[in-house]
C-alpha cells in the first residue's frame, strides 16, 4: 500500500479550548504543546472549527468574515516577545476560569491589549516587522481592505448590522466609503494589525505542525452570516431584498423527525446565477484563503452544493421553504481547474439523497460517519463500522454531538443494549475507549476523536448544543488532564489499528 493510501487518525479540538491564563485558548505556547502531544501519540490530524472572527453568540459558524482570522486566538505572550506589550500589560486583576471561556470578560481584556500593541507598532516594531506588515497588507488586500473598513464602521455604529447603517455606507457609495476611510484611519489600522498578527502566529504554528507530521483539518461553513463583510462587500452574490438589504431567501433545513418546524439559519442563500457569471471568483478567493490556513478543509453542509432549502425572508420558521438545485458540478469543476485537486472533506450527515452522494463521489471527497448515530436501528444502519467505506472520516462524535460518555449516559436502553452486544465484553465505565477502538479499527481511512472523548468527559464538557442560544463554545481543559497514560493508550491503539505514521510506507513481509 502506498503512503497516499495510508490510514490516519487525529483529534478534534478548537484552539479556544486550550489551556492558558488569559481566559481562552490561543495559538501560542499551548498550541505547540498540543501538537507535541499529537505527534507523540502518533496522530497525523488536528481538526479545528472555523477560524473566523466571531460575532453575537461567539459561534465560529457565524463570522464577520469568511477569510479573516479571529483576534481572540492571538497569543498576547507572543506579542510581548516581539516587544509590543510590556509585562505589566499582561497582569490580570482576578484569574479567569480554567474550564470555560467567559467571553464577556475575555473579549474586552484581549481586544484592549491588542489595541495597545497596534498603537505601538509604528514606534516599537523593528524594520523587519514593519516591512512584513506592509507586505501582508498588500498580499491580502483582496479581502483585508474591505474587512478592516467593515469592522471599523461596525465599531463606530456600536455593533449594528451593516443593513442598519446610513444608506450611503450600507450601499457602498464610493464618496461615503472614502470619507470613512479618512475618518476611521486609526481603527482601520488596528484591524489590519490584528489580522497581521493572527496570520503571523497561525502560519508559524501551522509550519510547526506540518514539520511534526500533523495536518490541520479546517472547517468551512457553506454559508456566511448576513452581518458579514462578505455580504456587505459583495451583495450581488447573495439573495437580498434590495429595499431592506436583508435576505430575500434564507438558508436552513426542512422539518424532519428532530424538528417539526425545521431549522431556519438566517443566512442569505447564494445568487448562484450571478456567481457563475464571474466563474465563482468570490468563492475562489475564499477557498484560497482557507487553503492558506489549512491542509484539509471540511465543507460544512456539503449537500447545499447539490440542492438547498430556501426559505422566504419574511418567514419565522423553515416550514415554507423549497428545494432549489445548486450548480455543484460546475462549481467544483471550476475550482479544481483553477486551484488543482482539492483537499476537501464533505460533511454529508443527515438525510442525504443519491444525488448528493454522486456529487461527493464524482470528486472523490471523503464523507463523514458518526458512531453515536450507529446504534439506534438495525444492521442496515449506515453508521455501523461494517457499513462504512474506506473513503470516509469516522468520528465518535463531533462538536455538535454530546460527548460519548454523555451520549451513553443519556441514551436509550435500545442503544445501550445494541452497543453492548456489538462490542461484547463491555464496561460502561470505559465506553469512550470502546468507541475510540471502533473508530480506529474501522476501514475508514481517517478517524477523528474529540478531545473530550479521550478524556472521558460527560455532557458538562459538550462544545455545542444545536438550538441552544447560550453557553456554547465555552469548554476548556486544564493542561494536567492530558496525561502520559492517555497519550500512551492512544499511541498504542493507533499502532494496533494501522494508523501510525510510516506504517504503510514500506512493503510488509
Amino acid at each position: 500500500m502506498s503512503s497516499t493510501q495510508a490510514r490516519t487518525s487525529g483529534v478534534l479540538l478548537h484552539p479556544t479550548s486550550l489551556p492558558g491564563r488569559f481566559g481562552i485558548g490561543d495559538i501560542g505556547l499551548q498550541s505547540y504543546r498540543f501538537i507535541d502531544f499529537l505527534a507523540e501519540a502518533k496522530q497525523q490530524l488536528w481538526q479545528i472549527l472555523p477560524l473566523g472572527p466571531t460575532g453575537h453568540g461567539n459561534s465560529p459558524y457565524m463570522s464577520y468574515s469568511s477569510m479573516a482570522g479571529n483576534p481572540l486566538l492571538i497569543s498576547l505572550e507572543t506579542i510581548q516577545a516581539h516587544g509590543l506589550l510590556d509585562p505589566e500589560d499582561l497582569l490580570i486583576e482576578s484569574p479567569f476560569p480554567n474550564e470555560r471561556v467567559d467571553f464577556d470578560r475575555v473579549i474586552p481584556f484581549k481586544l484592549g491589549r491588542l489595541r495597545k500593541a497596534a498603537e505601538r507598532v509604528k514606534d516599537r516594531a523593528d524594520s523587519e516587522t514593519q516591512t512584513a506588515f506592509s507586505q501582508f497588507c498588500e498580499a491580502r488586500s483582496v479581502w483585508l481592505e474591505d474587512y478592516a473598513l467593515f469592522m471599523a464602521i461596525k465599531g463606530e455604529q456600536n455593533g449594528a448590522s451593516w443593513s442598519q447603517w446610513e444608506s450611503a455606507i450600507a450601499r457602498r457609495e464610493p464618496d461615503a466609503l472614502d470619507r470613512k476611510r479618512v475618518e476611521l484611519a486609526p481603527e482601520i489600522f488596528y484591524h489590519k494589525y490584528m489580522q497581521f498578527e493572527f496570520c503571523r502566529q497561525w502560519f508559524d504554528l501551522k509550519r510547526y505542525a506540518n514539520q511534526n507530521g500533523i495536518k490541520i483539518v479546517g472547517d468551512m461553513p457553506i454559508y456566511v452570516a448576513h452581518d458579514s463583510v462578505d455580504v456587505w462587500a459583495f451583495p450581488e452574490n447573495f439573495m437580498l431584498d434590495l429595499d431592506t438589504l436583508k435576505p430575500s431567501t434564507m438558508a436552513g433545513v426542512p422539518p424532519d423527525y428532530f424538528s417539526e418546524t425545521g431549522q431556519l439559519w438566517g443566512n442569505p442563500t447564494y445568487n448562484w446565477e450571478e456567481l457563475q457569471k464571474t466563474e465563482f471568483s468570490w468563492w475562489l478567493q475564499r477557498i484560497q484563503a482557507q487553503l492558506d490556513y489549512n491542509d484539509l478543509i471540511r465543507i460544512d453542509h456539503f449537500r447545499g452544493f447539490e440542492s438547498y432549502w430556501a426559505v422566504p425572508g419574511d418567514q419565522d420558521t423553515a416550514i415554507h421553504g423549497e428545494w432549489v438545485e445548486a450548480p455543484g458540478y460546475a462549481f467544483f469543476e471550476t475550482v479544481e481547474a483553477k486551484l488543482g485537486k482539492l483537499p476537501f472533506l464533505a460533511e454529508d450527515l443527515g438525510t442525504i439523497t443519491p444525488e448528493v452522494g454522486a456529487l461527493r463521489d464524482r470528486f472523490e471527497f471523503p464523507g463523514m460517519k458518526i458512531l453515536q448515530f450507529a446504534f439506534g436501528s438495525d444492521h442496515r444502519n449506515p453508521y455501523l463500522p461494517y457499513n462504512v467505506g474506506e473513503n470516509f472520516l469516522i468520528y465518535t462524535g463531533t462538536h455538535d454531538n454530546d460527548t460519548t460518555v454523555g451520549w451513553f449516559q443519556n441514551g436509550t436502553d435500545y442503544e445501550k443494549e445494541r452497543l453492548s452486544s456489538y462490542i461484547g465484553a463491555f464496561n460502561p465505565e470505559t465506553v469512550h475507549w470502546s468507541m475510540i477502538r471502533l473508530a480506529l479499527g474501522s476501514v475508514a481511512k481517517q478517524a477523528v476523536i474529540p478531545l473530550q472523548d479521550l478524556l472521558g468527559r460527560d455532557s458538562e464538557s459538550r462544545m455545542n448544543t444545536p438550538g441552544k442560544a447560550e453557553g456554547n463554545w465555552e469548554w476548556r481543559f486544564e493542561e494536567s488532564v492530558l496525561t502520559h497514560k492517555i497519550r500512551e493508550q492512544l499511541s498504542y491503539l493507533t499502532d494496533l489499528y494501522g494508523r501510525a505514521p510510516g506504517q504503510w510506507d514500506e512493503p510488509q513481509d
